[in-house]
Formats: structure tokens, sequence, C-alpha cells
């Protein structure tokens, strides 16, 4: 018979300001894999008003669309009541702190050309965390 497991894994790192790209798709393998789950989910939740995950491809010419995109989207030059950051609480806003993925085998399920990426988009250079939480049978 399977057993019930839930592990938490804070993961910390630094960034530099707006926007910058975190891969962090290995981090959250390596805590699936260490948590021993073989089967369930890995939810990975950025507690931040100003930080995003996505799932995209992790190249650096479709990362700079994604920059791109998000400037035209909010653009920082735009006029906020918010001072000196607003534009960076609203491109959270549209785009979610958090990704459910499913674990098979032990593995994570990312899709082909598929990581998990943190989205810095505060102006300024940030201390950060990713909450993992593990969740599955062992």
């Amino acid at each position: 018979m399977s057993n019930f497991k839930v592990l938490n894994v804070h993961h910390r790192f630094s960034t530099k300001g707006a926007i910058e790209f975190v891969d962090l798709t290995g981090t959250v393998q390596d805590a699936v894999s260490t948590s021993g789950i073989r089967n369930g989910i890995v939810h990975v939740f950025a507690p931040h008003a100003t930080g995003i995950l996505i799932l995209t491809e992790n190249d650096n010419a479709l990362l700079n669309d994604v920059k791109a995109f998000l400037e035209k989207l909010v653009p920082c030059q735009g006029t906020y009541q918010h001072p000196s950051n607003a534009y960076a609480h609203l491109r959270s806003v549209i785009l979610p702190p958090d990704k459910t993925l499913p674990i098979i085998d032990g593995r994570v399920e990312f899709g082909t050309w598929q990581s998990l990426v943190f989205v810095e988009t505060d102006a300024y250079p940030r201390k950060r965390t990713v909450i993992i939480q593990v969740i599955g049978e062992t």
C-alpha cells in the first residue's frame, strides 16, 4: 500500500530587477526527487506582489519576446497612481504567482519545451522565495 506524503521546500534566490527570468525547472525536479513521491502533484508558489511564474520555453529570443510583451501590455512609463513600481504590480495581476504540475513515476511532467520560470517584475533587485510543495504517494 502507498503512503501519502507532503514535502515543503523554501527556495531562496536574488534577482537584479525588472525583467529578469530565473529558471526553476531543475530546482523543482530536485525537490520532487528528494521527496521520494512517485505520483502526485507539485505546487510552486511565489509569495510576492511583484513576482510571477510562467511555463515557457527557456530560449533567449522567446524570453526577450515575453519581456517586450509585458512592456507593451503594461509599460513602465505609464501614468499610474501608485508610486515607483505600479507597472510591476499590474503585471503580477495579469499573470499568476503559482503553477501546479503532475508528478508521474517520480518525475515532474513538463511539456517537451517547457521550463518553469520565475519572472521578476519589480524595478529593484530583490531577495525572493518560492515555496515548492510536493504532495502525493511514495
